[in-house]
């Protein structure tokens, strides 16, 4: 099940990205567990991120991997002030960037790395693949 939660926000996302996410999960040859989407502020995800992860900068997504064999589960952990920001520095549109980053945290989970340029570009290619699909 994919729930949809928010820290520190007045806004809310639409959950109509639920089916699309799911056939995400499908397409990888994986199978839907128990998937939690926190929506918060670029602080409250600092904040994760210094006292779980150690990092002291701002990002636009933590995801934290709960995945049993190919049961997708975890939290995912969606700073939209940055998606924000991020879409007015890429010129993209809002929604679209939002979109990148939900698939961004299900590739993760689905076992998609992006540490390495290699992987990077692996990831970019899936999120766009997705992207594509969206209907």
């Amino acid at each position: 099940m994919i729930q949809f939660f928010y820290e520190n926000l007045q806004e809310s996302v639409s959950t109509d990205y639920t089916k699309w996410l799911e056939d995400i999960i499908l397409s990888e040859g994986k199978k839907l567990g128990d998937i939690n989407y926190i929506f918060c502020d670029d602080e409250y995800l600092l904040k994760v991120n210094q006292d779980y992860l150690l990092h002291d900068y701002y990002t636009d997504i933590i995801t934290f991997d709960y995945v049993k064999g190919k049961t997708i589960s975890g939290e995912i952990f969606v700073s939209l002030q940055r998606i924000s920001d991020n879409a007015s520095t890429l010129s993209k549109e809002y929604e679209e960037e939002l979109r990148r980053v939900l698939a961004h945290g299900i590739l993760h989970l689905s076992g998609y790395k992006d540490k390495t340029e290699e992987e990077e570009q692996l990831m970019r290619s899936k999120e766009d693949f997705y992207l594509a699909k969206y209907s």
